[in-house]
């Protein structure tokens, strides 16, 4: 069942196309800098990225605010 969003920015991207989307565009590094984030920072990977921001609410709700801020 598909339900519109008109006033929903981040409607149709998944958590991972948000993340490798700002990693191509700060890299790691800045990421972790914007972000104080460990898996930006400690051997970082999308996979490890993602894990985490799927068990953290509040990570996942700066990532999606810093994307909004840098592409929107």
């Amino acid at each position: 069942m598909s339900q519109e969003q008109p006033n929903n920015p981040l409607h149709g991207l998944t958590l991972e196309k948000i993340l490798v989307r700002l990693q191509e565009h700060y890299g790691w590094e800045w990421l972790y800098v914007k972000i104080r984030i460990n898996s930006f920072h400690n051997e970082p990977s999308i996979k490890s990225s993602l894990k985490f921001l799927r068990r953290t609410p509040w990570a996942r709700e700066k990532v999606e605010a810093l994307y909004l801020k840098t592409f929107c």
